[in-house]
């Protein structure tokens, strides 16, 4: 008498969830350490923070639920939400303001859906939403980097504590002091203002053509990408079709009239595009599972971060397009699926 054959699959992956998200982390540490380097341990502080406030979150949900907590708060799908979200946010942040993102981003966007797998929204870029539409004014609190501004005052990790977790600075200084406007603020609001580019590239927070600093942030976050492209944890197709569909508009406007239209390369090594490209968009949970679905909707993402940032009201609009997309997915899923074979 032959066994009974078990239910379907009956191959199992050497991947796991955990294992991915090592892998994430990994992929971030160059781009981590490139940050501190040119704008102060403030991401630390906003990583640190956001970890045990995510951690906490998932820990309350997870009893709530009735789910087994060992299993999920080992899964590493919380700290890569924390890290994500403090890499979007000012290094000066108040505690407050990171620990509300965080517990928005896996209460909320990751949990109130069911958990992982089941989520909707990318929980990191739902989170950082939120804290821009509820606190823009403490989402501006950007130093300059390191390199280009000669009135530059770093702060020590002390300084950056007292700040974070107090509300105000030490040696008598006042916020405005250090502190500047980032370069895509700086394009928005002198372009609004009838100032060419050849005029807002003059101030020294400008690099060679994007954000001084964030280029080599920029640089070592596309590192990160090109890992786990390699590693087989992300596929190509998010990346490229994201990239392009921030770079041809921009070329397009660019070619135009350069003096009123920022630079594709400025689009593209300037905030958060190339973070959204390699470790935001391609969020397994909410982006599409098909070829063709992931490539509409990294063009879909990259086309509505240069339509907000052209003609929007917040400099950056990396979340909001992430945001629209994701809610986008089911119909991309719905009309991208294979046919299946012999229909």
């Amino acid at each position: 008498m032959t066994q009974p054959a078990a239910p379907a699959p009956h191959w199992h992956g050497a991947g796991s969830v955990p294992a991915m998200m090592r892998q994430v982390l990994y992929a971030l540490l160059p781009a981590a350490a490139a940050h501190v380097f040119f704008y102060g341990p403030g991401l630390l502080v906003n990583a640190l923070v956001a970890t045990l406030a995510a951690l906490a979150t998932e820990a309350l949900a997870l009893r709530w639920r009735g789910q087994p907590q060992r299993l999920f708060l080992s899964d590493g799908s919380a700290v890569v939400t924390a890290v994500l979200l403090a890499f979007c946010l000012p290094p000066l942040t108040p505690w407050w303001v990171t620990v509300t993102g965080a517990v928005f981003a896996v209460g909320v966007a990751k949990h109130l859906y069911g958990g992982l797998g089941l989520n909707i929204f990318n929980p990191a870029m739902a989170g950082f939403a939120l804290l821009l539409l509820c606190f823009p004014a403490e989402l501006t609190a950007w130093p300059p980097p390191r390199i280009g501004d000669l009135d530059y005052r770093t702060l020590s990790i002390g300084q950056t504590l007292f700040y974070v977790f107090s509300g105000r600075l030490l040696d008598g200084l006042v916020l405005d002091a250090v502190t500047r406007a980032t370069p895509l603020e700086l394009a928005k609001t002198g372009l609004a203002q009838m100032h060419t580019m050849s005029e807002i590239r003059s101030n020294p927070v400008f690099g060679d053509f994007g954000g001084a600093g964030w280029e080599w942030v920029g640089n070592f976050v596309t590192l990160g990408g090109g890992w786990l492209l390699y590693r087989g944890i992300i596929r190509w197709q998010i990346p490229a079709a994201t990239l392009a569909g921030i770079l041809l508009p921009a070329l397009l406007f660019w070619l135009a009239d350069p003096e009123t239209h920022p630079s594709p390369l400025f689009q593209l090594w300037t905030g958060g595009t190339l973070l959204a490209a390699f470790f935001i968009a391609t969020d397994p949970v909410s982006s599409p599972v098909t070829s063709r679905g992931q490539v509409i909707y990294g063009l879909g993402c990259g086309l509505l971060t240069f339509v907000i940032r052209a003609w929007g009201s917040f400099p950056d609009g990396v979340a909001f397009a992430v945001l629209l997309m994701n809610a986008a997915v089911p119909v991309i899923d719905r009309y991208t699926r294979p046919h299946i074979y012999g229909r």
